[in-house]
């Protein structure tokens, strides 16, 4: 591939991952105006919108660590989006594993901005049956569990991307 057209595309999966960047962005502001912080409105009878601050990773791993954990995923998201797009640069013309990895990154850098700026994560989105909930998650989330199911799917499938031997 040559390498204007590789850039073209690596331009194509960078502006996907900004795509997730505004809707996450957009979604959160929207809550953030609309709700205080623990209010939930039920939209059906298994899906809640509810305002919620997640300090730690995902279902609050480490949300009681003492702060540090801001600073240590902060230092995750940035490490682990240099390395996507690299793989980007390397891989972007493979569709599959390039749709993937662009959600995501964009989903690491759309909880990565709420991290730097409020300490937190803001999520609204949760699902729930009779008593048990589903903790709360965001479209950042849902982008990065999206992304990594295609990349399993990509993988279980025969490709191989971004692997040490090239």
């Amino acid at each position: 591939m040559g390498l204007v057209k590789s850039g073209a595309m690596l331009k194509h999966w960078l502006g996907l991952s900004t795509l997730v960047i505004a809707l996450d962005q957009a979604s959160k502001l929207w809550i953030t105006d609309h709700f205080q912080y623990g209010e939930s409105f039920t939209m059906l009878s298994i899906f809640n919108l509810v305002l919620a601050r997640n300090t730690g990773a995902a279902f609050s791993f480490l949300h009681d660590a003492g702060g540090i954990q801001r600073w240590l995923f902060s230092v995750i998201a940035l490490v682990a989006s240099v390395w996507i797009i690299s793989l980007l640069r390397k891989n972007n013309g493979s569709i599959l594993f390039s749709l993937s990895l662009s959600l995501i990154l964009g989903g690491a850098l759309g909880n990565l901005i709420d991290r730097v700026v409020f300490g937190y994560v803001v999520d609204f989105i949760q699902f729930h049956y009779e008593t048990h909930y589903f903790p709360a998650f965001n479209i950042a989330d849902s982008a990065i569990s999206c992304g990594a199911a295609l990349m399993i799917y990509d993988n279980l499938t025969g490709h191989k991307h971004g692997s040490v031997t090239g």
